[in-house]
């Protein structure tokens, strides 16, 4: 079983150390997302595939929005509602 070299040095260059860390995958991360891109813009359907993304997008946020903007009403609630219209309706025919 190998053992975790404990760190060296204080807290500031433990800090340096994540930070510099951080900043390798940020730029790796980005270089692969920029070499996607690249790759797309050549791509002859490059408009239709923008404007396919968008429409996803857009069904993906109605759906969010959908699914916590607002709670639905509850089931009985909404039978009971049904039932006070229909009796209603029938006391105004019957009378």
């Amino acid at each position: 079983m190998t053992r975790e070299r404990e760190p060296r040095g204080g807290l500031d260059e433990q800090a340096v150390l994540l930070a510099a860390g951080l900043a390798d995958v940020a730029v790796s991360v980005l270089g692969t997302a920029m070499g996607t891109v690249r790759g797309l813009l050549r791509r002859s359907d490059a408009s239709e595939l923008a404007a396919q993304a968008e429409r996803d997008l857009l069904a993906r946020g109605r759906l969010v929005l959908d699914r916590y903007a607002a709670a639905p009403p509850a089931h009985l609630e909404v039978l009971a509602r049904h039932r006070l219209t229909r009796q209603a309706r029938q006391a105004d025919d019957g009378a």
